[in-house]
């Protein structure tokens, strides 16, 4: 699992695309922070890094889609995938990981962004004043948050020989999973009955509750039940290779 592991951090930055990728999720967040007014730090009364949190799950949903719509379906098509399973290694461990590969490359993109908060911790009137305790909770939700959305790019790539189409899909469900139940509680047939339960199977209201700096259990078992349960999709998916 370990040599698999190198092996992914190793093709993803052996070309250009790692490195274009990542730069342009930090051109997009640079741009939205500190240029775009609607959006910009310094136009806000108070030291925060909320447009930042609002504006990471959006990006992370086109982002991780793109760095992982290659990791199975590549394999497939290049015809590198049947190498693979000859080899003493389980699904789960081929799945693992490409999942922790991905997050290790999720983690990279997210670092820098520390920047943005010693930036407005250093504005800040005094210096220092800044919820130090909601940013946490905010990078502990984002990171959270790519963890499901990773999980699902996965996913997307296992059903498919195209990566074109293992994007579109992890795209559409990461759209679902994240603003669907949202929009769904709020049709009038569920007002006032089934609303907050429909919502509560979003990732939106988890993220968003994480991202108030208060670690709630409940949050954190909603977001690992997510991953695990695309992780599992993801191997029946391959089982189904044995079928065939």
């Amino acid at each position: 699992m370990w040599g698999l592991y190198k092996k992914e951090i190793n093709t993803f930055f052996s070309s250009l695309i790692g490195y274009i990728t990542i730069g342009i999720f930090l051109l997009i967040l640079g741009l939205m922070m500190w240029v775009f007014p609607d959006f910009n730090l310094l136009h806000f009364p108070v030291v925060t890094l909320e447009p930042l949190f609002a504006i990471a799950p959006f990006v992370f949903m086109f982002l991780m889609p793109a760095l992982t719509m290659s990791s199975i379906a590549e394999e497939k098509q290049q015809g590198t995938f049947e190498l693979l399973v000859t080899k003493p290694i389980s699904d789960s461990h081929l799945v693992l990981s490409k999942y922790f590969a991905t997050m290790t490359l999720a983690v990279v993109a997210i670092l820098p962004t520390g920047l943005y908060y010693y930036t407005m911790y250093q504005l800040g009137s005094p210096i220092g004043n800044i919820d130090s305790g909601q940013i946490i909770g905010s990078y502990i939700g984002l990171f959270l948050l790519t963890g499901v959305f990773a999980a699902i790019g996965i996913f997307g790539s296992s059903l498919s020989y195209n990566q074109i189409v293992g994007f579109i899909v992890a795209f559409f469900l990461c759209f679902i999973m994240y603003w669907g139940f949202s929009l769904m509680s709020s049709f009038p047939i569920f007002i006032g009955g089934l609303d907050y339960f429909i919502e509560k199977l979003g990732i939106e209201y988890h993220y968003l509750s994480i991202s108030r700096g208060l670690i709630d259990t409940r949050d954190v078992i909603y977001f690992v039940s997510m991953i695990a349960l695309f992780l599992v999709l993801t191997l029946f998916s391959l089982s189904t290779r044995n079928w065939r």
